[in-house]
C-alpha cells in the first residue's frame, strides 16, 4: 500500500470554501451549455481599448446575465426547506463573482456580490469588478466574514455560516441571486459550476472557431457558456430561456448598447462619450 508523504490539517484559508460546499448539498443541479459568438463583444472591447477603456469579459457576462434575470423573475429566486419549502423571489438582481485570490499566501476562491445589477451599466460593473480584483482581501471589509470563518473552530464555523446565509430575506445579499465563475483566462473551453444560486454561469475561454454566418463558414471568436440551475426552483425550459437570453445579449451586444444597457452606443461616437464620462475607471 502506498503511504502518503505527509498528512496535515486542512489550511484554514480554505475553511470558508468547505463551509460553502457543505451548505449547498441540497442543491439539485441540472447542467446546460451553449456556444456564444463573441464577435460583437470582442469588437466593442477593441474599440473601447483604443479609447483608453478596458473591460473584462466577465463584466459583459454579468451585464448580460443581469438583463436576462431581470426578464425572468422566476429564476431570480432562492428556495429553503424540504417538508415545507419556501420560495423567495427578489426584486434586485445581485451577481456573485468567483475570484481567484491569495489569502495568507495561499491561492483560494473568494466570492464577491455585486448588488442591483439590473440597474448597472457596463462601466459601473467594470468599476465594481476592479474594486474586488485590485483590493487586498486581507483588509477589505467585504471579506471580513470569510476571514472570521478562517479563525473560528468547528462547530462554531458551520453554525455561523448557516446563520448568515440561510434566512431567505438575507440570502440575496450574501449569496447573490446568480453566480458567474470564469476559467477563461486559461486553456479551459468549458466547465460546469454550482455557485449556490438558482442560476450559475460557467465561462470558458474565447477561441477562434468555425461558425456559420449567412450560410457561409467563417472564423469567429467563440466562447463556451454553461448554466447550472437548481431544479427545485425552476425547470429546464425556463433555464434554457435564461441561457438563450444571455447568449442573445452577448451576440447582439451593439443592439443592447443602443438600448442603453451599458451607456454606450453601437458606434464610435457612443464609445467616445462613454469613455469621457467614465474616465475615472480607465486602467
Amino acid at each position: 500500500m502506498t503511504q502518503p508523504s505527509a498528512v496535515t490539517a486542512m489550511a484554514r484559508e480554505r475553511r470558508h470554501t468547505l463551509a460553502f460546499l457543505d451548505e449547498i448539498r441540497p442543491f439539485a443541479p441540472v447542467f446546460l451549455d451553449t456556444e456564444v459568438d463573441m464577435g460583437e463583444v470582442v469588437a466593442h472591447r477593441g474599440a473601447a481599448r483604443a479609447l483608453g477603456r478596458r473591460y473584462s469579459v466577465v463584466s459583459y457576462i454579468l451585464l448580460a446575465a443581469a438583463r436576462a434575470l431581470r426578464d425572468h423573475p422566476e429564476a431570480n429566486a432562492a428556495v429553503r426547506g424540504r417538508r415545507r419549502p419556501r420560495i423567495a423571489r427578489y426584486a434586485s438582481v445581485n451577481g456573485k463573482l468567483a475570484l481567484d485570490r491569495k489569502v495568507g499566501g495561499r491561492r483560494v476562491v473568494l466570492s464577491a456580490v455585486l448588488p442591483d445589477l439590473q440597474r448597472a451599466d457596463l462601466a459601473e460593473i467594470q468599476r465594481r469588478v476592479e474594486h474586488f480584483r485590485d483590493g487586498d482581501p486581507a483588509t477589505m471589509p467585504e471579506f471580513a466574514g470569510a476571514r472570521l470563518l478562517h479563525r473560528l473552530p468547528w462547530p462554531l464555523r458551520p453554525l455561523l455560516f448557516r446563520l448568515g446565509v440561510r434566512p431567505l430575506r438575507r440570502r440575496a445579499a450574501v449569496f447573490g441571486t446568480f453566480a458567474v465563475s470564469s476559467l477563461g483566462h486559461g486553456v479551459v473551453d468549458g466547465f460546469h459550476s454550482v455557485g449556490g444560486t438558482t442560476v450559475t454561469l460557467g465561462v470558458g475561454r474565447i477561441a477562434d472557431r468555425p461558425v456559420v454566418r449567412d450560410g457561409r463558414v467563417v472564423v469567429a471568436p467563440v466562447m463556451r457558456l454553461s448554466l447550472a440551475f437548481d431544479h427545485r426552483v425552476i425547470d429546464g425550459a425556463e433555464a434554457a430561456d435564461v441561457l438563450a437570453d444571455v447568449k442573445r445579449h452577448l451576440e447582439r451586444f451593439a443592439g443592447t448598447a443602443a438600448d442603453g444597457a451599458d451607456g454606450a452606443s453601437a458606434g464610435a461616437d457612443g464609445l467616445a462619450a462613454e469613455a469621457s464620462a467614465a474616465a475615472d475607471t480607465v486602467r
